[in-house]
């Protein structure tokens, strides 16, 4: 089988490139130059080449020429297809050369690296957090400014992150698409259920450094750590009481509200703690308490 060189006699002076046609080798000169002839006529987006012109024109006007043809999806780039496609497919041709893990995408491998490396080159300006990817400093700087572009349309809660909104809708809908594979319980969030299943394997990776105590959630030695330092960060409003847990407070403040929310079925008789109520009903029973 004849193979064809193509002989590429324009070569630039800057760079190893090397071009067949002359016109190449200058619409590439103006990525060393910069040079942005062609200019968006609705904002100040510039490009090199009028096809990138013609590409960033569909934003303007929604136009997705390019449709998927297993699902919805319409894009405005050939490319954006592509890659898309692979969503389908399963195909993930950049492999991590430190790990198993495999991506549909070079930018996302490029970010992963980051995790063997720990290089985060995108620093936060207000404190000393540091990120990996631009999108992690973008959603931390909404710690600081208080920005929650995310509204609930159901109650008036409202998230920084689109995935924090999506967790929450579970809340309404009921939805708990992560089961667990020893048990019939399932979560709204995956991380729950990660926490869940160490109930099954015994492991409490969070070790107090003060005491022998360990726990299977992080929450639960920040709130135990409390015992040490004696902090109550909860304070009542009506009272000089104070807390360590926040239930805690909530259960106090039944006592000034007179609220009583464990109903007895048996009786009349009503409690402001789920013990109470406990302990009431073996007055029904017969049972002795211990």
């Amino acid at each position: 089988m004849m193979t064809h060189i193509v002989e590429k006699p324009f070569q630039c002076d800057l760079c190893d490139s090397a071009f067949s046609q002359k016109r190449n080798l200058k619409l590439h000169m103006m990525t060393h130059t910069g040079e942005k002839p062609f200019q968006c006529d609705l904002c100040d987006s510039a490009f090199s080449q009028k096809h990138n012109l013609k590409h960033h024109m569909m934003t303007h006007t929604g136009e997705k020429l390019f449709q998927c043809e297993m699902c919805d999806s319409a894009f405005s780039r050939k490319g954006g297809l592509k890659l898309h496609m692979m969503t389908h497919t399963g195909e993930k041709p950049f492999q991590c050369d430190l790990c198993d893990s495999a991506f549909s995408q070079k930018h996302n491998l490029k970010h992963h690296m980051m995790t063997h490396t720990g290089e985060k080159l995108f620093q936060c300006e207000m404190c000393d957090s540091a990120f990996s990817r631009k999108g992690g400093l973008e959603l931390h700087m909404m710690t600081h400014t208080g920005e929650k572009p995310f509204q609930c349309d159901i109650c008036d809660s409202a998230f920084s992150r689109k995935s924090d909104l999506k967790c929450h809708m579970r809340t309404h809908t009921g939805e708990k698409p992560f089961q667990c594979d020893s048990c019939d319980s399932a979560f709204s969030i995956k991380s729950h259920l990660k926490s869940h299943m160490m109930t099954h394997t015994g492991e409490k990776p969070f070790q107090c450094g003060m005491c022998d105590s360990a726990f299977s959630q992080k929450g639960h030695l920040k709130r135990h750590m409390m015992i040490h330092t004696g902090e109550k960060p909860f304070q009542c409003g009506m009272c000089d009481s104070a807390f360590s847990q926040k239930g805690d407070l909530k259960r106090h403040m039944m006592i000034h509200t007179g609220e009583k929310p464990f109903q007895c079925d048996t009786c009349d008789s009503a409690f402001s703690q789920k013990d109470s109520l406990k302990c009431h009903m073996m007055t029904h029973t017969g049972e002795n308490p211990l």
